[in-house]
């Protein structure tokens, strides 16, 4: 269990992650809700929270989105010089 502060509040985190991963994983969403609470102080840390996550989702999508489209591009490749190489043998 790894605990850390966001917000001022603590949180206990159960995983099985290595270290390095959760550090930096915490890193990430710590620099995600300092850059919501420098743009705007006046936000409730649960509506700071809410616009961090929102942000990492939207991120999230973008990512998993080209990884499939780069994934479709590797096995048309792969299919082409398959074809290829058979038509040659």
């Amino acid at each position: 269990m790894v605990k850390f502060v966001v917000l001022g509040q603590e949180f206990p985190l159960h995983t099985d992650a290595p270290e390095d991963e959760v550090q930096e994983i915490l890193d990430l969403v710590k620099s995600q809700l300092e850059v919501h609470t420098s743009a705007s102080t006046s936000l409730m840390p649960a509506k700071v929270a809410v616009l961090a996550s929102l942000n990492m989702a939207g991120k999230y999508v973008r990512l998993k989105k080209e990884y499939e489209q780069h994934k479709n591009a590797v096995e048309r490749t792969i299919s082409s010089l398959t074809d290829k190489i058979e038509r040659d043998l």
